[in-house]
C-alpha cells in the first residue's frame, strides 16, 4: 500500500503533474484497491476538513499583510535603522541584510515576501560596495529564512495546526533559534569582509540613528501588536494576523501614502491566489496524511527507521534528515502536512517535547528553502533578480554549514528553543 502511494506521487511529480493531483490521486487509487468497503466521500470529508481549521486564517493574514508591506515604505524604513547602526563596520551591508531579513520576518512570516522587500534594495547596495553577486544572493535567500524561525512563522502555524501544538508557544520558541542564526551571519560575514577587505559605509552620527529610529518606529509596531498581543492574551494567533493586516494598512495607505486605495485589489488578488494554492495543497495533503494514518503507515515506518525505545537524540536527527530532504522537493506546508503525525507520537514517548520538536521541523522546512534542487527562495530570487539558476546558488554552501551547526546545536540543546517558552509560560 506505502509503495503504491509514493511510486503514485512520484511518478506524476516526475511527470510535470501538480504536487495536488500526485497527493490525490494516490489516496484515491489505494482506498479503491486496498479498502473497498470505506466510501469515497470520506476522502472528500478529509479534503474538506484540511483547511475547515480556524487557525489556518492566520495564514491568508500573513500572506495578504507581508504583500502590504512589500510594496510599502516599511522594508527601507527598517534596512536604513540598521545600517546607522553597523553599515561602518566590516561586512556592514550583509549584517544588515540578515538583520533587516530577522525584523521583516517579525512582520510578514513568509520567506518569499522577504526575498522581495529585503533583497530587492538590499542587492544593488551590496553589489555596489564590492560584494559579489552569487555572494549578495546567497545572503539573501538564505538569511530571508530567518522569517520561519522569527515569530510571526506560517510553517509553526501549521505545524500547530497538524500536531495541536500551542502556536504562541511555538512562536515564543522560535525567537532564540532565529536570533542564533542572525549571530552566525553576522559573525561570519564580518570576517569574510575583513579577509577581503570589502568598503565599508561612512559612520552614522546619532542625529543620523534617531532620525531613522524616528522613520522606523512604526513598523517595529508590528512585532509589538503581534507578540504583545499573544502574550498579553489581548489576541489568538489568527487575530494577531488579521490585527497585523490592519495595521499594516493603516501605516502604508493613511501614514506614509505609499499605496493607494487603488492598489488594494490587486494586492488583495495576488495574495488571493498564494492563498488559494496553499489551501490547494493543504486540502490534498490532508487526504494524503489520512490515507497514511488509515493505514497505519507512520507507525510502520516509524517502527522500521527508528526501531523499538528509540533516543531522543536519534528521533531528533532522523525528523531532521526527513524533513530537510523534504522540504528540498516540496512545499513546507505540504511536508509538515505529510511527516508531522509520523514522528509525533514516538517524539512524544520519547520524552521530547513538542515545542522543541516544532522548532526543529521549522529550522529544517528554512534551509530547505534555500536548499536546490527545488528550494523555494531559489526560484524567487532568480525570477526577482534575473539571475540563472547557478549564480543564485553558488556561494550558499557557507550558510548551508552554518545552519547544519545549528541543527546539531538545536538537537543537543533544546533549551535554545525553550528556554524563552519556559519563562513566559
Amino acid at each position: 500500500m506505502i509503495m503504491m502511494l509514493l511510486v503514485i506521487l512520484f511518478v506524476l511529480l516526475f511527470t510535470g503533474a501538480p504536487l495536488m493531483l500526485g497527493l490525490l490521486i494516490g489516496p484515491l487509487a489505494v482506498l479503491l484497491k486496498y479498502m473497498p468497503d470505506i466510501d469515497p466521500m470520506w476522502l472528500t470529508q478529509q479534503i474538506s476538513g484540511g483547511v475547515e481549521v480556524f487557525s489556518l486564517l492566520a495564514v491568508p493574514m500573513f500572506i495578504f499583510g507581508a504583500d502590504i508591506m512589500s510594496m510599502g515604505h516599511t522594508s527601507n524604513r527598517l534596512l536604513d535603522l540598521v545600517n546607522t547602526f553597523v553599515g561602518h563596520i566590516k561586512g556592514g551591508l550583509a549584517i544588515t541584510t540578515a538583520a533587516t531579513c530577522t525584523f521583516f520576518g517579525a512582520i510578514s512570516g513568509s520567506t518569499q515576501a522577504t526575498v522581495v522587500a529585503v533583497g530587492k534594495p538590499m542587492y544593488s547596495r551590496m553589489v555596489e560596495k564590492g560584494y559579489g553577486v552569487s555572494e549578495s544572493l546567497a545572503l539573501i535567500i538564505n538569511a530571508a529564512n530567518i522569517a520561519l524561525l522569527i515569530p510571526p512563522s506560517v510553517v509553526m502555524v501549521m505545524y500547530g495546526v497538524v500536531t495541536g501544538a500551542s502556536v504562541g508557544e511555538l512562536f515564543i520558541a522560535g525567537i532564540g533559534p532565529g536570533l542564533l542564526v542572525l549571530l552566525f551571519f553576522s559573525i561570519y560575514n564580518y570576517f569574510d569582509a575583513k579577509g577581503k577587505d570589502t568598503p565599508v559605509e561612512e559612520k552614522a552620527d546619532w542625529n543620523k540613528r534617531l532620525e531613522a529610529l524616528k522613520k522606523a518606529l512604526l513598523p517595529l509596531g508590528f512585532p509589538a501588536i503581534i507578540i504583545g498581543g499573544i502574550y498579553s492574551g489581548i489576541f489568538s494567533p489568527t487575530e494577531a494576523a488579521a490585527a497585523s493586516v490592519l495595521y499594516a494598512l493603516i501605516l502604508e495607505v493613511i501614514v506614509y501614502r505609499s499605496i493607494k486605495i487603488s492598489d488594494i485589489p490587486k494586492i488583495a488578488l495576488s495574495s488571493g491566489v498564494v492563498t488559494s494554492v496553499v489551501f490547494i495543497l493543504v486540502a490534498a495533503g490532508a487526504a494524503f496524511a489520512w490515507m497514511f494514518s488509515l493505514g497505519r503507515i507512520p507507525q510502520l515506518l516509524t517502527a522500521s527507521i527508528l526501531g523499538e525505545n528509540a533516543s531522543a537524540i536519534k528521533i531528533l536527527t532522523v525528523v531532521s534528515l526527513f524533513f530537510f530532504v523534504a522540504c528540498m522537493f516540496v512545499d513546507q506546508l505540504v511536508a509538515i502536512i505529510i511527516l508531522a503525525p509520523m514522528f509525533v507520537g514516538p517524539a512524544l514517548e520519547a520524552g521530547i517535547d513538542p515545542i522543541h520538536l516544532g522548532v526543529i521541523v521549522t529550522l529544517q522546512s528554512a534551509i530547505g528553502s534555500a536548499t536546490p534542487p527545488f528550494g523555494c527562495n531559489i526560484f524567487t530570487a532568480a525570477a526577482v533578480f534575473n539571475k540563472p539558476y547557478m549564480t543564485v546558488i553558488k556561494r550558499s554552501m557557507p550558510y548551508f554549514i552554518m545552519y547544519l551547526i545549528i541543527s546539531v546545536m538545536m538537537i543537543f540543546f533544546p533549551q535554545i528553543a525553550l528556554f524563552s517558552r519556559n519563562l513566559l509560560y
